[in-house]
């Protein structure tokens, strides 16, 4: 993550919490962290140096015409400095400074399958074993796991995957 993104987005969190809009710009830099992020032809097109910088404004009020005043002035900011592609690492790390003010962690959960309503309470009555503060699930799917969970908070890793229990009876019958 770049400084500059850092900078930007607490100046654009700033901003935005003094309108009272904080939560609806976050909405708008999640929206865009998950555009960009699943777009290499829009990753390509912001960092392109060859494309004139207006037509990278234009663009991009284009596509996320639906934004709050506050993102549209980081949109005009990011035109007169020239940095429309460091775009998506403000919109990340305004989301990151956004749930981290507001007590919200984020908990990364890795599922066989997609997660179930069933599933979900499972993982948060984990989750409140060691966690205080409001969570938010980010579900990836990876069939590997074969089954279970993995839970990941900060720094902090629960694996109660079906491929994790089977390499744990494979380590020890070879012991």
């Amino acid at each position: 993550m770049s400084r500059a993104a850092i900078r930007y987005a607490k100046a654009i969190l700033e901003f935005a919490t003094e309108a009272g809009k904080a939560e609806a710009v976050n909405a708008d830099m999640k929206q865009i962290a998950t555009s960009i992020a699943g777009s290499q032809e829009l990753k390509d097109f912001l960092s392109n140096p060859i494309i004139k910088i207006e037509i990278k404004k234009s663009s991009v009020e284009a596509i996320f015409s639906g934004v709050q005043p506050v993102t549209l002035k980081l949109f005009k900011l990011l035109n007169e400095n020239k940095r429309f592609e460091i775009l998506h690492q403000i919109a990340v790390q305004y989301n990151a400074i956004f749930d981290e003010k507001n007590g919200i962690q984020v908990a990364k959960v890795t599922t066989a399958v997609p997660l179930t309503p069933e599933l979900e309470k499972q993982v948060l009555a984990k989750i409140a074993t060691f966690s205080d503060k409001k969570i938010t699930i980010e579900n990836s799917i990876n069939p590997d796991i074969i089954g279970g969970f993995i839970l990941t908070i900060g720094d902090m890793q629960y694996n109660a995957s079906v491929a994790n229990k089977l390499n744990e009876l494979r380590r020890e019958f070879s012991n």
